[in-house]
């Protein structure tokens, strides 16, 4: 009876301290509440049984990811009209897939080091966390969503994101738990393990803070983010795209120092061959005042049948970039192609997009090569660097109205705060709703818009040349070093086996 109470009360502490990880995120913002929480999930891990581990894990997740993406609902029901029960599943089949990632880890790093706390705290489960959290970014379209790293971001540990990108630093985060887990219970020869991985990693990031990686390359921009603030229920009514182009033209008009102007995903809730006059009015202005525009629209490709989420240039410089990773179930159904056919004939709109081709070059304006990402497309690091290190300034247009007044828009931005930091560049980001803001090299936001309104956010911006280490390397250093510190970990394990089977 002790043993099964004690047991319930290791899954509801797991789940409290998951739930309290949303904090160490945006809005939040205490990034130091992450090593404190997964040192105590660690402890709760370290010797319970392979299949009590895999339960608390789980818990652990449901409660990380069950606070930090509750908005999944307002967009699914509040602005997606599916009815409350059915909201719920989808939302909740979500999140138990999300936390069922984390029930792997402690399920898997159970059965490589089991009884070796040192090796367990210090290798494994950082190692077994790193790919966890990579596999989960990529498997069935990824959701990196609360990728620990991000939290991280005003931290010290922040230093290391040029270096290792967000899963590296997700994996000192654990490491730095490990350490904290082990100066609570360890034997002495374990304190003095985790004490001496704290020390050497304060001296290591010492050394990497501040450190600029990128350079000025050519002259300064003007720049301004357009961001309509036109509420997501509204945002397509036929009656609403009038006054919606002249609120843009109209923001637009008084912009004439800028040199480039940005408007958001999707700003004209139109296709762009419906609105071709009103597209060449702009282009035109453009040319006549020297400058260039990027807006997001939706494009149709008569050849083809296929709808697209794209990024068009306007003015001196003509480009366009189509958006390569979709939201599944918002810009097209995960579904094969014949029940794709029959959702077609149902007229849904716009859910059936067409993902643009890999290989697109960057966007081009003012000699300056813009690496664009749409929408949550800048999530994902990796798509980012195929532009680098040839782009001098990082792009991105996206919608967030979805999500209402909820912290899923200030998570987004903390992601694209981690881009401008790991590439070494200034990120441009305009919102329909918010929020927009100009992200220096450093991550740090210089500029930023007021939510749910019209509002232009203008700074001056240098473009950088140059490649940080993740530019040059991406995931692969950090994947290689989670390998080998699994493989140092389990070979005690293999020896033992081996003299037991003699």
């Amino acid at each position: 009876m002790l043993r099964r109470l004690l047991t319930v009360r290791g899954r509801f502490v797991a789940a409290i301290a998951g739930a309290g990880m949303t904090a160490s995120f945006a809005p939040f913002g205490l990034w130091w509440l992450a090593p404190l929480l997964l040192a105590v999930v660690l402890l709760l891990l370290e010797g319970a049984a392979v299949r009590e581990r895999a339960l608390r894990g789980f818990w652990f997740g449901f409660g990380m990811f069950t606070t930090g993406t509750y908005w999944l609902y307002i967009s699914v029901h509040d602005f997606g009209g599916v009815m409350p029960p059915i909201a719920v599943v989808i939302c909740g089949a979500l999140i138990l897939l999300m936390a069922a990632y984390l029930a792997a880890w402690a399920y898997l790093s159970g059965l490589v080091s089991a009884g070796q706390p040192v090796g367990q705290f210090l290798a494994v489960m950082p190692a077994s966390w790193v790919g966890v959290e990579w596999l989960r970014g990529w498997l069935f379209s990824g959701f990196p969503w609360l990728s620990l790293g991000y939290g991280q971001i005003d931290g010290p540990l922040a230093a290391w994101a040029p270096v290792l990108g967000v899963h590296g630093v997700s994996l000192l985060v654990v490491l730095g738990a490990g350490a904290l887990a082990l100066l609570l219970v360890g034997s002495r020869r374990s304190r003095i393990a985790g004490l001496s991985v704290l020390a050497g990693g304060a001296l290591l990031t010492a050394v990497l803070t501040g450190r600029e990686w990128t350079v000025p390359a050519g002259a300064p921009l003007e720049v301004a983010l357009v961001q309509g603030g036109i509420s997501q229920d509204r945002k397509w009514l036929l009656e609403e795209l009038e006054t919606t182009k002249a609120l843009f033209r109209n923001l637009t008009l008084e912009l004439d120092k800028a040199d480039l102007i940005i408007w958001p995903e999707a700003a004209i809730p139109a296709l762009a061959h419906e609105e071709e006059e009103y597209l060449r009015g702009l282009s035109e202005l453009m040319k006549a005042r020297q400058q260039e525009l990027v807006l997001g629209i939706l494009t149709f490709d008569f050849g083809t049948g296929e709808f697209r989420n794209s990024l068009l240039t306007l003015g001196g410089s003509t480009g366009v970039y189509h958006k390569r990773h979709l939201v599944p179930f918002g810009e097209y159904f995960p579904v094969p192609d014949f029940v794709r056919n029959v959702l077609r004939l149902m007229n849904l709109p716009y859910t059936d997009i067409t993902p643009g081709l890999d290989g697109q070059r960057p966007l081009l304006v003012r000699g300056v090569a813009l690496a664009p990402s749409i929408c949550y497309e800048d999530a994902f690091g990796t798509e980012l660097r195929d532009f680098l290190p040839e782009a001098g300034l990082l792009i991105n247009v996206s919608n967030d109205g979805w999500f209402g007044d909820s912290i899923a828009p200030h998570q987004h931005l903390q992601m694209a705060r981690f881009r401008a930091l790991e590439s070494g560049r200034f990120m441009l980001r305009s919102t329909n709703t918010g929020i927009t803001a100009v992200i220096d090299p450093a991550g740090i936001v210089i500029r930023q818009g007021a939510q749910f309104k019209a509002v232009v956010v203008s700074a001056t911006v240098q473009p950088r040349q140059g490649a940080t280490p993740w530019i040059r390397f991406g995931n692969g250093p950090v994947l290689a070093l989670s390998s080998l510190l699994l493989l140092a970990a389990a070979a005690p394990i293999r020896h033992l086996v081996t003299r037991r089977s003699r």
